[in-house]
């Protein structure tokens, strides 16, 4: 098994018609044997025009950041920040589907991956939860605290915040069912 995991989170402006699917923020920690290793956090905004539209199902704060947003770098612009923390190691996020889409197009000619979603991984050692939502299954689990004390607290659907919250689950499932990860995930 790995020693280092990136676990990542995008946000994004959603679905519009006319509209690519564009991300406004990233969040990374990384996860490592004795847990989320200690100052590995990153986190970024992109920028998005003033007047680009948003899904009206876009979750987060994107409304009321939206001078910032304008005023952010590109993706490129912070590109080697970036891949140096997603290339050449395993990536976990929740649902992984968005964020496999967002990489393919910020860097369509590079590899990322093995990839571990913790989202079908939980299906799998806890069915019959009522929702696997990544803010549900961390209060269903009790891990909240964990999840605010590793953060330093914030809110769901801030990439940072939902990353640290995944490595946390990530964290959980591989202590307290030893052998989770050597499944064939990979």
């Amino acid at each position: 098994m790995p020693e280092i995991f990136s676990v990542l989170d995008f946000e994004t402006t959603g679905h519009v018609a006319g509209f690519p699917n564009e991300p406004w923020q990233v969040g990374i920690v990384s996860l490592g044997p004795g847990g989320i290793v200690p100052g590995s956090a990153f986190s970024a905004f992109f920028r998005i025009s003033p007047d680009r539209p948003f899904s009206r199902r876009a979750p987060g704060r994107w409304a009321s950041i939206r001078d910032v947003l304008a005023s952010s770098p590109e993706p490129y612009a912070i590109w080697d920040a970036l891949s140096a923390r997603l290339c050449g190691v395993p990536l976990v996020a929740h649902n992984a589907s968005t964020e496999r889409t967002v990489l393919r197009s910020l860097a369509p000619v590079s590899r990322f991956g093995p990839w571990i979603d913790t989202l079908p991984l939980a299906r799998r050692l806890y069915p019959g939860m009522k929702s696997y939502a990544l803010g549900d299954l961390v209060a269903a689990l009790g891990l909240q605290g964990e999840v605010d004390a590793a953060s330093g607290g914030g809110e769901w659907h801030d990439a940072l915040y939902d990353a640290f919250a995944a490595a946390v689950l990530l964290d959980f499932m591989r202590r307290t069912r030893p052998g989770c990860l050597s499944s064939g995930l990979f």
